[in-house]
């Protein structure tokens, strides 16, 4: 994972699952070949980057409700 990018033309989207006064969701934007995900809360603050296969394994972790364990890419 990477730390915050500057990426002010990228488009972020929230879940469509999100309450609109959610106070766990996040965002993601696509960038160019990689993923921002963003606290939506706290969108000025900071934003990960990650490969779109990470982000990929990430989102299967959270479906099937197990702990995410990091390996080296």
């Amino acid at each position: 994972m990477s730390p915050r990018h500057n990426v002010p033309t990228a488009t972020w989207r929230k879940s469509s699952h999100s309450a609109p006064q959610g106070s766990n969701c996040v965002e993601l934007a696509d960038l160019r070949g990689r993923v921002g995900i963003r606290d939506s809360k706290n969108s000025d603050v900071a934003h990960l980057t990650v490969t779109r296969r990470q982000f990929s394994r990430l989102a299967s972790h959270i479906r099937a409700g197990s702990p995410f364990e990091q390996h080296a890419s």
